[in-house]
């Protein structure tokens, strides 16, 4: 994976140098970035890779999950995150990207960039050491590097977004607003599920509480995204009635954030040995961030 962003971070830089990108149908020639426009999206997506990283990056239990989490559901994750990287690129990325070959590139730099960061940042906090074993290693600087690959591919949105750029960002369908959705739910959970409050949470709770937990998920979903008119805030759909919108989108994004989050806490053996009701009790606890995330993200991409 490593060698792979690369190869993309210089298929990268070398498409620059050339000066000029050939859109998807072939139908009009577009003269992509200088080595110096290049260097910028570099520097945005490691900035957005430290940024959105340091919450899990200063957290305890994460260090601990790189050598406890089984190899194989880390790889699945780290697998399913590379196709999820590149349908984000459609819509934020740290560089302008126009074909479907350079939002590929563009994940891998991006996996590159995180990985760099979360090595670097682990190696000056002492979390990973010459004389630990590499599995360990390499266990502790995946999982870091997840979600701040994410943050990187949300440079651009985020940290670099200007009035020239506004037009090259398009429009999410419904599809594409229910994967914006899942983006922002699975960036959250990334950043919470590793820590014991999850589960202490979940534990001492009651089913009313878990409820009402709910409710509230659900409704600040719906509210951030239509009601308090923050900005990037969603105009109803001409006709539709509230009930539509809330069904279409809030219930929806909500059952789909809670299927990530029980993916999550799989991938991180919280579920392991746990009854139903046990996990779907940390799977509530975990959606209501998850929920918040989910909203953000309509708003912000």
């Amino acid at each position: 994976m490593f060698w792979i962003g690369v190869y993309a971070a210089r298929d990268v830089w070398w498409s620059a140098g050339k000066g000029e990108d050939v859109n998807p149908g072939d139908i009009e020639v577009r003269y992509g970035p200088t080595p110096g426009e290049a260097w910028i999206g570099f520097g945005r997506a490691f900035a957005g890779a430290l940024i959105f990283g340091v919450p899990v990056l200063m957290t305890m239990e994460a260090w601990d999950l790189g050598s406890d989490v089984h190899p194989l559901r880390l790889a699945l994750l780290l697998a399913l995150t590379v196709p999820a990287l590149v349908l984000l690129n459609k819509y934020g990325g740290f560089r302008k990207s126009i074909a479907f070959r350079d939002r590929v590139a563009d994940a891998f730099v991006a996996l590159l960039i995180a990985a760099l960061a979360a090595s670097a940042i682990l190696l000056i906090f002492g979390v990973i050491e010459a004389r630990m074993p590499i599995s360990v290693v390499i266990g502790t600087i995946t999982l870091q590097m997840i979600p701040s690959s994410l943050g990187a591919s949300l440079a651009r949105a985020q940290l670099g977004h200007n009035p020239l750029e506004e037009g090259d960002v398009p429009e999410p369908g419904y599809v594409g607003e229910l994967f914006l959705m899942v983006i922002g739910a699975l960036f959250l959970s990334l950043n919470i599920a590793p820590t014991e409050e999850v589960v202490l949470i979940a534990y001492k709770i009651s089913p009313w509480q878990e409820i009402g937990l709910i409710v509230v998920s659900l409704a600040l979903m719906h509210a951030f995204v239509y009601e308090f008119e923050f900005r990037g805030s969603h105009s109803p759909e001409p006709g539709a009635s509230f009930l539509g919108i809330f069904f279409r989108y809030s219930i929806a994004g909500y059952v789909l954030v809670m299927l990530v989050n029980l993916y999550i806490l799989w991938t991180f053996g919280r579920t392991d040995g746990a009854g139903l009701s046990e996990t779907l009790s940390a799977v509530i606890v975990l959606s209501f961030p998850g929920a918040l995330g989910a909203a953000v993200a309509r708003l912000i991409l």
